[in-house]
């Protein structure tokens, strides 16, 4: 844990950085723009952590590519961030809570007894989306990954929601968008592509026609290509912005702004 200089012990929130490591920078960013403070010093204790070079590919482990689950690096992760004062952590990657992946980071936390409390980015943003946009169509952006393991599908049905996605050549647009060599958010974050962004705006207007109301970005790198709030009369949904108002509540209730 962290000692101030006068002798206090400081506990903070944590961050697992590197999935990938714009997404890191992002949540640390949108924490401090969801807290309410008038000076530096009333600003909230905050411990990112990225080593991306510790974490295996999250999708390939989903897709078979790799047999390295990066659940162990992650849980490992967050040891360390406990051990260095987080009293309450986060994982800024939607597809590192798909249930092979995010099973064993709970394995592990729970094997060593850990008491760091540890939101998931999933609950906090169907649980937004109920509180905020009940009795609508959700539909989502995401990675193959996640699509497989139907991450977001099967909590948004659960709780009543028409849920809806893209299929075949679409998905395969939303995956290059985001891996792409040449063009993916991934690799070329800034700025950002024409072709990733133009691409994802094409799916999401035939997610429309499908009648989604409401569309979830779920990828941390999405929002870099689409920042907007709102196209074509649907509702975007940031996880990591929705993830940031989570912790903050969780450490400081009183230091949350209002939507």
């Amino acid at each position: 844990m962290v000692i101030s200089r006068y002798k206090k012990i400081v506990f903070m929130i944590g961050i697992v950085g590197g999935l990938g490591p714009y997404g890191g920078l992002d949540i640390a960013k949108k924490i401090i723009d969801e807290t309410a403070a008038r000076s530096d010093q009333e600003h909230l204790p905050l411990l990112l952590f990225s080593c991306p070079n510790l974490i295996p590919d999250r999708t390939a482990y989903l897709l078979d590519k790799s047999n390295v689950n990066p659940g162990k690096a992650i849980a490992a992760i967050l040891r360390q961030l406990e051990t260095a004062g987080a009293t309450i952590a986060a994982i800024p990657s939607n597809t590192a809570h798909a249930e092979p992946i995010f099973s064993v980071v709970q394995d592990e936390m729970a094997r060593v007894g850990s008491g760091l409390k540890l939101l998931h980015i999933v609950h906090e943003t169907v649980r937004f989306v109920v509180e905020n946009y009940p009795d609508t169509t959700v539909g989502i952006l995401s990675t193959a990954g996640e699509q497989i393991c139907s991450l977001y599908r099967e909590a948004f049905i659960r709780k009543g929601f028409v849920f809806v996605e893209p299929e075949g050549t679409q998905q395969e647009k939303v995956n290059n968008a985001i891996y792409d060599e040449d063009y993916g958010i991934k690799a070329q974050p800034v700025p950002i592509a024409n072709k990733a962004r133009e691409d994802l705006l094409l799916v999401m207007d035939d997610l429309k026609k499908k009648g989604a109301q409401v569309i979830i970005l779920g990828c941390a790198e999405l929002p870099f290509a689409i920042p907007e709030r709102d196209h074509n009369g649907m509702i975007l949904i940031d996880p990591n912005r929705i993830l940031a108002r989570a912790l903050v509540h969780s450490f400081a209730p009183d230091k949350l702004k209002p939507l």
